[in-house]
């Protein structure tokens, strides 16, 4: 842990001089998504410091820089110093792609894909998604609020400080709208930050497996206007692929979700391609997995502001060989993040350290590349690049400290937690 190096004036709101960082990974350059070349260059400070002030960065640089900051010597009574030597800092990883609110975890499921059944045999049988509907369906919204705040609380013990959080395990609206209110109310007792996200548009429920536009209909109708009256999501998200929704009703349900106040977000591309062209002239801020891409999807992208957010715990946890062509996104000039994907069907994992080694390992990012995609890239696929995602004046004071010696040891060292501390809104959080 870092350790105080002088007595500390207590005050609701201290100032906190992160003193002597042994790597200080800033990411700085604004609140824009990264791309091509630059998402190699991670602002990279050795033996610096961080100058913080209500919740605020308020200077960086090297300590000898930051100790001749007219601000620190105007404050220096009030500040509590900390030695962060032997520490690696870097911004809170923001995971722009979680699904928390489910009951239980998919043991069938896992049982059978690990007996050789695919995917898409599994959903057929009545696994996948759907199997986790009747337990969302069957739980109080107290017990989904204390999944997911175990969640939260498991992502910020890997670094995590900035979370999206989806429903999508209802299907239907008192289950979607309960899902919703479970994410607020396990975010407010979580110092980090957290985006809601409606996902009714995960698949059709078996109610409407037959006539799945009466369920795009009954969505559009009764559960976005409700969503919106409580205010309970800032985006809204749908699944666009074979057996979910098609590309005429994903396009259906993002208007009416943009005509009524809401962002979007799109799964896509995962198991089968979609042409993106139609999906992007949509204007969404992410669009998520992009397994299945052709040349010009990776071109349409690359030429839009839309992150593509790509997802290879997934990848892995199926076994699917295949990988997002993440190397082709980057050299063409996409703006991409990484995120877990968190899920009780296909990606239970909540370590964004473990995803930045499957992207170097599996997809040949650089790690640097893949920092950027696990901090400002992801920000900005929540559209929060602004406030989040790198360490600079003015933005929020959200750091992750990790007992390393260098920075590229976060990817190399898969499977394991080397995180030492969470800092959210300048104030520290317990890891557990």
């Amino acid at each position: 842990m870092v350790r105080a190096r002088q007595a500390a004036v207590p005050r609701p709101e201290p100032v906190v001089l992160l003193d002597r960082i042994s790597q200080l990974v800033t990411m700085a350059g604004g609140a824009d998504a990264r791309r091509g070349k630059a998402m190699r260059e991670i602002g990279l400070i050795r033996d610096g410091a961080v100058l913080i002030s209500g919740g605020q960065v308020v200077a960086v640089g090297s300590a000898r820089e930051v100790a001749k900051s007219t601000w620190l010597r105007q404050h220096r009574r009030e500040v509590i110093e900390l030695d962060c030597r032997g520490k690696v800092v870097l911004p809170g990883f923001v995971d722009s792609h979680t699904h928390p609110v489910f009951a239980a975890p998919r043991l069938i499921d896992f049982e059978k894909r690990a007996a050789g059944a695919s995917y898409e045999e599994i959903a057929a049988a009545g696994g996948g998604i759907r199997a986790s509907i009747a337990g969302v369906r069957g739980t109080s919204e107290q017990k989904l609020s204390e999944q997911v705040t175990s969640a939260l609380r498991q992502a910020q013990a890997q670094g995590t400080t900035t979370l999206e959080a989806k429903s999508g395990y209802g299907l239907d609206a008192a289950s979607e709208l309960k899902s919703l209110r479970a994410i607020r109310r396990a975010a407010a007792e979580w110092p980090g930050t957290v985006v809601a996200t409606f996902l009714g548009a995960h698949v059709p429920p078996p109610e409407f497996k037959e006539d799945p536009d009466a369920y795009v209909e009954l969505l559009c109708a009764e559960m976005l206007p409700k969503v919106v009256k409580g205010k309970l999501a800032r985006y809204v998200d749908v699944f666009c692929e074979r057996g979910a929704f098609t590309l005429q009703q994903t396009v259906r349900i993002l208007r009416e979700a943009v005509r009524l106040g809401l962002r979007t977000r799109v799964h896509v591309g995962q198991m089968t391609n979609t042409p993106l062209e139609t999906i992007l002239a949509e204007h969404p801020a992410s669009v998520d997995h992009m397994d299945e891409l052709r040349r010009e999807d990776i071109a349409a992208v690359a030429n839009s502001d839309t992150v593509a957010t790509l997802l290879p715990g997934a990848n892995y946890f199926l076994a699917t060989k295949k990988y997002p062509p993440a190397r082709k996104l980057i050299d063409a000039g996409a703006a991409v993040a990484l995120a877990t994907d968190y899920n009780p069907g296909t990606s239970p994992t909540i370590s964004m350290p473990m995803v930045l080694s499957l992207a170097c390992t599996q997809m040949k990012m650089t790690v640097e590349e893949a920092l950027t995609a696990a901090t400002i890239n992801g920000a900005c696929a929540l559209e929060l690049g602004g406030q989040k995602g790198s360490v600079e004046a003015g933005k929020d004071a959200d750091l992750a400290f990790f007992e390393l010696d260098d920075y590229r040891e976060l990817a190399y060292w898969f499977g394991a937690n080397h995180c030492a501390a969470v800092m959210m809104a300048g104030s520290f959080a317990d890891l557990f």
